[in-house]
């Protein structure tokens, strides 16, 4: 029988979502250990939580524990970025569609503000602005669109795609690309359209999975 309080059961879903965000920052290298004692140190928790929780992220795919060598962040091939990438194409076109039938003016002035954010970026030639911007676009359509399920998964989608991501952003002339096509989603949102904006997040994954192949 298990002996875990509801208050065990909160920190170690907390201590998942900060090391799950931290790999998606890139503040986690794929292959990098990940040491017990100095993670409890950083998130200050204990080992059995620490252990427990990288535990469950061996089962989600972003962490691998290897046999009397402890657990590393999960390296992830190019045939199984676009994989990852492809299956995000339904799901974040769902929550697309979602996110135009509940979003708000707020939310449509919020929309435009980051899109505006995004070509400044661009012309600036600031790559990892324009990086960050795109994640946080990704995140609003997410949180926006409010269906939990699909949310769960797009987290843990993502932050096993990190790497093929940073790949993919620093590619010369790969904003240029993915700014229209961006911005083509903000449009379909803002005009309170389920259907175009899942076709347009659906556009914008197509020709993230046809530049990993070219990364190949």
């Amino acid at each position: 029988m298990s002996t875990s309080t509801p208050e065990d059961t909160a920190g170690r879903v907390e201590v998942a979502e900060r090391i799950r965000a931290a790999i998606l920052a890139g503040d986690f290298a794929p292959g990098q250990r990940l040491v017990e004692a100095e993670l409890c140190e950083m998130f200050n928790t204990t080992r059995g939580t620490v252990r427990s929780v990288l535990i469950d992220l061996s089962h989600e795919g972003i962490v691998e524990r290897i046999a009397n060598r402890g657990a590393r962040v999960r390296a992830v091939s190019l045939d199984e970025a676009i994989a990852i990438t492809e299956v995000r194409m339904v799901v974040e076109g769902l929550c697309a569609a979602k996110a135009a039938e509940r979003i708000t003016d707020a939310e449509i002035a919020e929309l435009r503000e980051l899109g505006r954010r995004m070509q400044d970026a661009v012309r600036a030639g600031e790559v990892m602005t324009y990086s960050q911007l795109n994640s946080t676009l990704h995140d609003r359509i997410r949180d926006i669109g409010a269906q939990p399920v699909a949310a769960e998964v797009l987290v843990r989608l993502r932050a096993r795609n990190v790497r093929h991501a940073f790949r993919l952003a620093l590619r010369p002339g790969r904003p240029q690309v993915s700014l229209p096509e961006h911005l083509a989603i903000i449009d379909e949102l803002c005009a309170r359209s389920p259907d175009g904006a899942e076709r347009a997040v659906r556009r914008h994954l197509l020709s993230v999975v046809e530049a990993l192949r070219m990364l190949a």
